[in-house]
């Protein structure tokens, strides 16, 4: 009987689009099926205003992307982002009795005692990842596993979301007749599918710049060292242009698509557009120079405080295999070389990678959090039977 293949999804339910990608897993190789994208319907600055207007577009994205793949979907893998997503290292101890073999069991006693954290009003923890583990007092060990100890440490990093967001989210999805398999930090599911293992084992970073938020993401080898939200985003190059050229914040969204780059430098200064103008108004004009001064002024910003996040953490020098850019955000032409010069190391554009027949269409910024969810969804229910022997607690250390 032939092998059937495991149908994995990712839902990206933006607060401006909503993107479903669906794969198949057959034999350790991920095949793409179909995708979707529809306007998003609900949002109010990255946080759910109606519910029922969230999970209607989730169904058009279904039904579209089910016709595009010719399968069905019951169950998906949901991203999750915005200001009230959190990260922060934690530890927790065990001890085993006796100096004996250190086995599963004690490494998930060890992350289950780091993620017993006092929480706040409306928080609740998403993802947890091992660093590195103490034994007997040595630090640095990264798999414990057949080591002798007496004494058993694990070094964390905890992702929290608002509980209220993501029961809203779940809520959402569920009433779109889906099951939520997992919830994952949107800039961790796009390094997932943006970023190499052999590149993250020389440290990297991830800025997923949407219209209404940014995630932040920083890898040293297998450790999540970082995981941030940015106050600054997309939306933001589009409100700074709109003051100084008294546009509506629509016609600066046109102006900043047909016309804006992040580097004043690139545009020679006599350069003219023509703006946007009501009918019967005279008609107003700038220079690109300037609309490229407004945004290179906005990317110093958010490169400066990325900066100061990768700081906190020892990480802004560390980044040897670089920092990558996606998100709808990340489409602004010479954004990289502002990030470049900001964040002094290698910056290039995140395009998902390792899905087999990925449509040339959707090599784009803005599907690489869909894509790294899809094959995250793939990768748990490959590993159903390992989780089940974990503890339950493989589907927030995959890596």
């Amino acid at each position: 009987m032939a092998e059937q293949p495991i149908i994995a999804a990712g839902l990206d339910a933006g607060s401006r689009s909503t993107r479903l990608v669906i794969c198949a897993l057959k034999k350790n190789r991920i095949r793409f099926l179909g995708h979707a994208s529809v306007e998003s319907q609900g949002w109010v600055k990255a946080r759910i205003a109606d519910q029922k207007a969230v999970a209607d577009s989730i169904g058009a994205a279904l039904r579209e992307a089910e016709a595009a793949a010719g399968v069905s979907v019951g169950a998906v893998t949901a991203g999750i982002g915005g200001p009230d997503v959190r990260g922060g290292n934690t530890r927790g101890a065990v001890e085993l009795g006796y100096l004996r073999e250190v086995v599963q069991r004690d490494v998930n006693r060890a992350l289950d005692h780091a993620s017993r954290v006092q929480w706040q009003n409306d928080r609740m923890l998403l993802q947890l990842f091992p660093q590195d583990f103490v034994v007997d007092g040595h630090a640095g060990y990264r798999d414990p596993r057949g080591m002798m100890a007496a004494t058993l440490e694990a070094n964390a990093h905890l992702i929290t979301a608002s509980e209220r967001e993501h029961d809203l989210l779940v809520g959402a999805v569920n009433q779109a007749h889906l099951v939520v398999e997992e919830t994952v930090f949107e800039a961790v599911a796009a390094c997932y599918a943006a970023v190499k293992p052999d590149e993250r084992r020389q440290g990297i970073a991830l800025v997923d710049i949407g219209a209404h938020s940014t995630g932040i993401a920083a890898f040293d080898g297998d450790a999540l060292r970082l995981a941030s939200t940015a106050p600054i985003c997309g939306d933001h190059f589009t409100a700074d242009l709109a003051k100084p050229l008294r546009l509506s914040f629509d016609e600066a969204e046109v102006v900043k698509m047909e016309f804006g780059g992040a580097l004043a430098s690139a545009c020679p200064p006599n350069v003219r557009v023509e703006l946007p103008t009501e009918e019967n108004r005279e008609r107003r004009d700038t220079t690109r120079t300037l609309i490229n001064q407004v945004l290179e002024a906005r990317g110093e910003d958010l490169f400066a405080y990325v900066r100061s996040e990768l700081a906190r953490v020892g990480m802004d020098r560390a980044l040897l295999g670089g920092v990558f850019l996606t998100g709808g955000g990340a489409k602004l032409p010479d954004l990289c070389d502002v990030a470049d010069r900001v964040l002094q190391c290698q910056v290039r554009y995140g395009l998902a990678v390792g899905i087999q027949d990925w449509p040339e269409e959707l090599n784009d910024q803005e599907w690489c959090v869909a894509a790294g969810l899809a094959m995250y969804s793939a990768r748990l229910k490959a590993h159903a039977e390992q989780e089940r022997e974990a503890g339950g607690w493989l589907s927030r250390i995959l890596k």
